[in-house]
């Protein structure tokens, strides 16, 4: 009787090892933890256009001074309100301003890539059967356009000879990325940033003997001797040649993109034209008197218009 409680016992203590209890498992929660956690996407920044979409001629306004006011060519103005030369205002006129306006790349647009391109399945009749097939298509890698550049269909009348010469090629086709060395690059329209981009030089040499101040002075004065080169400080294209800007005597004025315009005032000679590209460092003009008590150069760096402090953008170089 002891000898089968024991071997009951023995056989209880083997059933317990080989089923151990199940483990226990925490139930899940529904927030993920801060590691796991999907960033959000930062939203593009884009420079807002201060400048209003029309101006209202006022007492005073010249089409040159309104041009400066605004950062954008008098003549482009005066083309796209119908002005023609000597390019007469009223007071109270409507200047249509908005096609001038900067406008920033749609975020579908801005993050297009080639890889976005849909390529259209194609159908083709077979020239033996008249069955049709699909061509099979597939993403072009990035920045490559896909070109199709077989089968060549043929029609040719049916005989048994026609038949048994048929093979699959004529009756799919199949759409082949270009080599990508063969894709020219095209750059692109609508990029901010670039216009930022600018390398400024100082346009002469001299001291700096009034700075910047929005009220009172819209730019640096430098002083220097009489006809002493006056330069572009950096690359563009004149847009304004003359003396009709009150208080700026005879003035130069180049634009360099979209964004930003350089002056040059109280020049004695003027050495470029209307119209004319320049590049950075290259005579314009030279240092003078005209509208001025002193001779020196009175130089301003417009952002859209609007002043900002020459000496900020120079001390960069």
């Amino acid at each position: 009787m002891m000898r089968i409680v024991v071997v009951l016992f023995a056989l209880l203590l083997t059933a317990c090892e080989t089923n151990p209890p199940a483990p226990v498992i925490e139930p899940a929660t529904s927030k993920p933890k801060p590691s796991e956690a999907k960033p959000t996407e930062a939203k593009a920044a884009t420079a807002k256009d201060w400048r209003p979409d029309s101006h209202i001629v006022k007492k005073g306004d010249t089409l040159f001074g309104i041009g400066l006011e605004y950062g954008i060519d008098y003549k482009e103005i005066a083309a796209a309100n119908n002005i023609i030369a000597p390019y007469p205002i009223n007071i109270g006129q409507k200047l249509d301003l908005i096609s001038f306006k900067t406008k920033a790349t749609a975020p579908a647009e801005a993050n297009k890539t080639a890889d976005d391109v849909v390529v259209t399945p194609l159908k083709i009749e077979s020239s033996v059967t008249g069955d049709k097939t699909v061509a099979e298509t597939k993403p072009a890698p990035s920045g490559v356009t896909p070109v199709l550049s077989e089968p060549k269909a043929v029609r040719a009348p049916y005989s048994k000879e026609a038949f048994n010469r048929a093979t699959p090629a004529t009756t799919s086709a199949t759409t082949k990325p270009a080599d990508a060395k063969s894709v020219e690059a095209k750059p692109s329209d609508t990029h901010s940033t670039d216009d930022e981009s600018i390398a400024w030089a100082w346009p002469t040499q001299g001291k700096v003997t009034a700075g910047f101040n929005e009220v009172s002075n819209k730019g640096i004065d430098i002083a220097g001797k009489t006809g002493q080169a006056v330069n572009a400080a950096s690359a563009g294209k004149v847009i304004y040649s003359g003396s009709d800007l009150r208080g700026y005597g005879k003035l130069v004025i180049v634009k360099h993109n979209r964004t930003y315009l350089s002056v040059y005032a109280h020049n004695s000679e003027i050495v470029v034209k209307e119209g004319q590209n320049v590049v950075a460092g290259q005579k314009i003009a030279e240092m003078g008197i005209t509208d001025s008590n002193t001779t020196k150069l009175h130089f301003e760096i417009r952002r859209l218009g609007k002043s900002v402090d020459p000496a900020k953008y120079l001390t960069q170089n």
